[in-house]
């Protein structure tokens, strides 16, 4: 199976390259600089003349409060670039998975989102994926969409790695204290992904590591497994004012994984265990 994955310099696409590469595939991962997705007439070419199996598209602008002002760059790569590759994908007869997040959700409430809940994104960001999210399935019948949140992985910058560089200057960190999700180790997602890739199965999932936390009992718990002593202090939303409102309630239910016989991720508290191994010696 040949399968092409954007966004491979990005933290997701480098370890589906990998996970894909040790289960013996045929994998090409792609950056902006081999192919920019914003570009129709490339974004064709380019895949005609490959003819891939399977696309795993994983390239999206992700900078959420940015987004805010730089709404027509991040519509270009997360909706039309999308557009394109998903065009691009039904013209070869290509499987395709698009990434999509929690920020699709309202945020609103404690019950773990169910696939069928009502998407009412309340940031620019969250509101592109979900434009991106029904431009696939105008598309492509059947394709995998898979909703992701609080990613963390070696290629790349994410909470964990901030945490432990604020943890050699302060000894006492603020941190948001209301806000509830799952942290996503793309160690353990890209296993599934490629899993997945393989599969019929196609519709929205969700997908994250097992169990609920805050950004604060997240970094409590990066400070307790990596031996650091820091204090943090659970703050509120409006304490930690960003340009883009975030989701207060990211919990996603993935019971729909395991309906459809896909192995959970394993909880996150264990991914993170593993991913402060591999950031100290490579695992």
């Amino acid at each position: 199976m040949k399968i092409l994955v954007t966004g491979y310099t990005g933290q997701l696409g480098y370890d589906v390259v990998k996970e894909g590469q040790k289960q013996g595939l045929t994998m090409l991962g792609v950056g902006k600089k081999e192919l920019n997705i914003t570009k129709e007439n490339d974004v064709h070419a380019y895949i005609n003349e490959l003819k891939p199996d399977a696309i795993i598209h994983c390239a999206a602008y992700t900078a959420v409060d940015k987004a805010e002002d730089q709404k027509e760059i991040c519509w270009d790569v997360n909706v039309n670039g999308t557009k394109y590759l998903a065009e691009a994908a039904k013209e070869v007869n290509a499987k395709f998975m698009f990434i999509s997040t929690d920020y699709v959700y309202h945020g609103e409430g404690k019950t773990p989102f169910i696939e069928t809940d009502l998407a009412d994104p309340i940031n620019f960001y969250g509101y592109s994926k979900f434009e991106a999210e029904k431009v696939v399935r105008s598309i492509i019948l059947d394709a995998f969409i898979v909703r992701i949140s609080w990613v963390f992985g070696i290629n790349g910058n994410n909470f964990i790695k901030t945490m432990l560089r604020l943890a050699e200057t302060h000894d006492e960190l603020n941190v948001v204290g209301d806000q509830i999700g799952s942290p996503t180790y793309t160690f353990d997602l890209a296993k599934l992904l490629i899993d997945m890739i393989q599969t019929d199965k196609y519709g929205i999932y969700h997908a994250t590591n097992e169990g609920f936390c805050s950004w604060a009992e997240f970094a409590e718990e990066i400070f307790k497994q990596s031996g650091r002593q820091v204090k943090v202090n659970a703050i509120t939303t409006e304490e930690y004012p960003t340009k883009a409102v975030r989701p207060k309630n990211s919990r996603m239910s993935k019971q729909k994984l395991i309906d459809n016989g896909f192995q959970p991720l394993r909880p996150w508290k264990e991914a993170l265990g593993h991913y402060l191994k591999e950031l100290n010696n490579g695992v």
